[in-house]
């Protein structure tokens, strides 16, 4: 008995050992860091296509709490406007590090957080350039002084993730790959009633914004 209590032992102890030498050879060596702390202000031109930027404020923003201030490197917030066109907020949120506890909060959280209701996300392909296709979510922000129509996508890594579990499951691939991926949300957004007329707005803008931005800019929102 004492011989295979031993033996049994060893065996479990052998498992063991096998499982933290296979952890340890898994565990993520490289981040990706992008940007140093106000970079990403000099990355974003203030003349987008038919737009030009006029003020940093009365956007909605994430939640003000530690959690949030962790978790973001660098926020940007700007208006654009146009002579033609209805004025557009746009919001990007960089985090150098995304792991199983800092990951980039969603707009589906700010805005009800500041007392919007919102209608259904949906998923829609953006076309922000020749070859240049993303999935984006789409939806209505709505509060008693204003309606707000929302667009926006993330990049986790190299993907495109556009949910919660989406956005896990690739930082788990980078991490089996043994890299901490840094994370952007981009959010472009207009003060319209109706999601049919703002749509073509936020479009445009977006593929405006891609094209305008140097070849570094342009992989930081939109590739890994």
């Amino acid at each position: 008995m004492t011989s295979q209590l031993t033996r049994r032992h060893l065996l479990m102890g052998a498992a063991l050992t096998a499982t933290a030498v296979v952890a340890f050879a898994r565990e993520p060596r490289e981040t990706m860091r992008r940007l140093k702390p106000g970079e990403l202000e000099s990355m974003i031109p203030t003349q987008i296509g038919q737009w030009s930027f006029e003020t940093r404020s009365g956007l909605v923003l994430p939640p003000d709490d530690p959690l949030v201030k962790s978790l973001y490197s660098d926020v940007l917030t700007r208006v654009y406007v146009s002579d033609d066109r209805p004025p557009v907020m746009l919001l990007i949120a960089y985090s150098n590090t995304q792991n199983g506890m800092l990951q980039l909060h969603r707009p589906e959280v700010c805005y009800p957080a500041g007392g919007y209701s919102l209608t259904e996300t949906k998923t829609k392909s953006l076309n922000l350039g020749p070859g240049i296709q993303i999935p984006a979510r789409f939806f209505s922000a709505e509060s008693p002084s204003r309606t707000e129509q929302v667009m926006y996508w993330t990049r986790i890594g190299s993907e495109s993730p556009t949910s919660w579990i989406e956005q896990r499951t690739a930082v788990i691939r980078a991490n089996l790959n043994e890299i901490i991926p840094d994370g952007i949300l981009v959010r472009v957004s207009t003060v319209l009633p109706d999601y049919g007329s703002a749509e073509p707005v936020l479009r445009e803008f977006a593929s405006a914004m891609i094209q305008e931005l140097q070849p570094n800019g342009r992989k930081l929102l939109i590739t890994g």
